[in-house]
C-alpha cells in the first residue's frame, strides 16, 4: 500500500475514534438526530456512485481470468451486437453485488451512466434480455458454467497455504425454493406443501463455496442425481490437491450403493442414518455401561470459564402456561460395527441417545428416548468425533440462507426449470466472488496473525455485511485518460484490506 493511501486511512481513523471519544462524555439538551436544514441539489460536474467496490471486484475478474473462460465454455452467439455472454453473466452477478435483488433492478443500473461509466461499459443487458439470456441454457450448457467457473477456481485455491490443502469438507444439502407463479415449468409440490422447485447445493465448507448447484422439481427426492455432482466435487477437489477428503450429508445422502465406491477411492464420510426400526432394536440391545456420556464441545468450553445462565424465559412461560414440553435431560453415544445390505463391508455406526423428558407445566408426564444414527468409514474418529463432524455439517444451513435471502441466488425469476437453475448458477457468482476476494487478500509475514484474522473474517461475513464493508462504499467517479479513477468519499474500517487487495492486483 503506498505511503500516502496508508496515512490518509489513518487519519480518517483518528478523526472518527477522536469525534465519538468527544462525543461519549458530552451532554445534549435535545436529540442528537435532529431536525437539519436539508436540500438536494443536482451536481453539475462531480459524479459519484453507492456501490464504489464494483470496480474492485472487476479488476479481481480480470485477474482471475474468468471472463476469457466464461466465453469459451459458453457459445451462445454468431454475432455479438454488442454483447458477449460473460457481459450477460457478469450483468446479473453484478446487479446482486450492488444491491439487486431481482432482475428488474438491473434497469436502475442500466440507466445510469456514471456506473455505466465506472464499469467502462455504454450500456448492459435490461431486465428482458437478462431474462431471454436465462432461457437460452440447456443442462449441459450450466454444467459448462459451472465448470469454466471452477477451473478459475483451482488457480485462486492454488495461492493458498499448505495448511489449506490438508482436508476438504464437502457437504451436501436441498433446499425448496417457493414459487407463487402457476405457469413456471418443472414446479411441483414439496413434501413440506410447498409449490417451487428443490435445489441441491454441494459446497466446500472450508471457504463456503458452492461448487455445484442442481435445480429440481420440488417434488424430487433431496438425493435425486446428487451422485454425479458429488463425484464433480470430489475430482475437483482431488485436481485441487487436497490431501484427504470428507464427504458430509443428513440421512437423504447415505447412498449405501456407493459408499464402498467412495470407499475404494480413499474419500471419508460422516452421513447421518436413518433410524430404523432394526437400527433402533440394535442400540436398544447394547447395555448401559457401554455408553458413554455425550460432552459437546460447547459445553466443554463453557465449563471451563465462570459464565452465568441468562433467564430462560422461553421456559418460564411454558411452565406458567402449562404447555406440553420435552426437556432433554442427556445424551449418551456409542459405536458399533454395521453392514448395510448395498455395501461390501463394515462400517461404523454411532448411536447417539437422546434421553427426554415429557413435562407439562412444572410435572413430568413421563420419560422418552430418542435415537439418531450417524455412519462413516473413518476410524480415526472417536464416537464424540462423528457426532461433531455431523453436526459441523448443520453449518451449511446458514450458506444456504445467505444464498437464499442474501445474495437472493435461489430464487426463481423465470419460467422455465432449466432458466431458473441458470439464473441460480449465475446469481449465486455473486457469493462465490465475495469467496474469491476474501482468499486473495494477501498475508504480510510480518502482520501475519492479523492479516489472517481479517482474511478470515472476510470470508465468513454475511453477506450484506460483505456489502456495506467492501462494496457500497461511495466513490466520484473521474473519467481520465484510458482509466476510470475511483476517488472514496467516506472511510470504513475495512478500506486497509480493500487497498491491499489492490496493491495485489497490479
Amino acid at each position: 500500500m503506498k505511503k500516502k493511501i496508508r496515512q490518509k486511512l489513518s487519519a480518517e481513523k483518528r478523526k472518527i475514534q477522536n469525534q465519538l471519544e468527544k462525543s461519549r462524555d458530552t451532554f445534549s439538551e435535545s436529540p442528537i438526530l435532529n431536525g437539519l436544514n436539508i436540500k438536494y441539489e443536482l451536481a453539475d460536474k462531480n459524479r459519484g456512485i453507492v456501490c464504489g467496490g464494483i470496480g474492485m471486484v472487476h479488476k479481481t475478474l480480470q485477474k482471475t481470468g474468468l471472463i476469457p473462460k466464461l466465453n469459451e465454455a459458453l457459445k451462445f452467439f454468431k454475432i455479438y451486437k454488442p454483447y458477449h455472454e460473460s457481459d450477460h453473466v457478469l450483468n446479473i452477478a453484478y446487479n446482486i453485488l450492488c444491491g439487486g435483488k431481482t432482475l428488474d433492478d438491473i434497469e436502475i443500473r442500466r440507466n445510469d451512466t456514471v456506473f455505466l461509466d465506472a464499469i467502462g461499459a455504454k450500456s448492459i443487458p435490461d431486465p428482458t434480455t437478462a431474462g431471454d439470456f436465462c432461457r437460452r441454457f440447456q443442462p449441459e450448457d450450466i454444467d459448462a458454467l459451472m465448470d469454466a467457473v471452477n477451473e478459475v477456481r483451482l488457480d485462486i485455491w492454488k495461492n493458498q497455504p499448505e495448511s489449506f490443502f490438508d482436508l476438504a469438507y464437502i457437504d451436501i444439502d436441498g433446499s425448496i425454493v417457493e414459487t407463487l407463479g402457476e405457469t413456471k415449468e418443472g414446479m411441483d409440490i414439496s413434501y413440506k406443501g410447498i409449490w417451487g422447485y428443490h435445489p441441491l447445493v454441494v459446497s466446500l465448507a472450508n471457504t463456503g463455496e458452492p461448487l455445484f448447484l442442481l435445480n429440481r422439481s420440488g417434488n424430487e427426492t433431496s438425493h435425486h442425481n446428487a451422485v454425479k455432482y458429488i463425484n464433480k466435487a470430489i475430482a475437483l477437489c482431488k485436481k485441487a490437491g487436497f490431501k484427504k477428503i470428507m464427504l458430509r450429508g443428513d440421512t437423504d445422502f447415505s447412498l449405501t450403493e456407493h459408499f464402498s465406491c467412495w470407499d475404494k477411492w480413499g474419500i471419508q464420510f460422516v452421513f447421518g442414518y436413518d433410524a430404523m426400526a432394526n437400527m433402533k432394536a440394535l442400540a436398544s440391545d447394547i447395555p448401559d455401561e457401554m455408553y458413554s456420556e455425550l460432552i459437546r464441545h460447547a459445553e466443554d468450553n463453557f465449563s471451563k470459564k465462570a459464565r452465568q445462565k441468562p433467564i430462560n424465559y422461553k421456559e418460564q412461560i411454558v411452565k406458567e402456561r402449562e404447555l406440553k414440553n420435552i426437556r432433554l435431560v442427556s445424551e449418551d453415544v456409542v459405536m458399533f460395527d454395521y453392514r448395510p445390505k448395498k455395501c461390501e463391508k463394515d462400517y461404523k455406526v454411532v448411536a447417539l441417545r437422546k434421553n427426554l423428558s415429557i413435562e407439562k407445566g412444572e410435572m413430568a408426564l413421563f420419560d422418552e428416548i430418542r435415537y439418531f444414527f450417524y455412519i462413516t468409514n473413518d476410524t480415526s474418529l472417536s464416537q464424540e468425533d462423528v457426532v461433531n463432524e455431523a453436526n459441523k455439517r448443520c453449518n451449511q444451513e446458514n450458506l444456504i440462507e445467505q444464498l437464499k435471502n442474501g445474495v437472493h441466488a435461489l430464487k426463481a425469476p423465470v419460467n422455465t426449470l432449466n432458466s431458473n437453475w441458470a439464473y441460480m448458477a449465475m446469481a449465486s457468482l455473486a457469493w462465490t466472488f465475495k469467496a474469491w476476494i476474501a482468499l486473495m487478500v494477501p498475508v504480510s509475514p510480518r502482520w501475519k496473525d492479523q492479516h489472517v484474522q481479517e482474511k478470515n473474517r472476510l470470508l465468513r461475513m454475511e453477506f450484506r455485511s460483505f456489502m456495506s464493508a467492501m462494496i457500497l462504499i461511495p466513490c466520484q467517479i473521474v473519467k481520465a485518460a484510458r482509466r476510470v479513477v475511483y476517488r472514496f468519499l467516506s472511510w470504513n474500517p475495512w478500506q486497509h484490506v480493500f487497498f491491499r487487495l489492490l496493491d495485489a492486483l497490479d
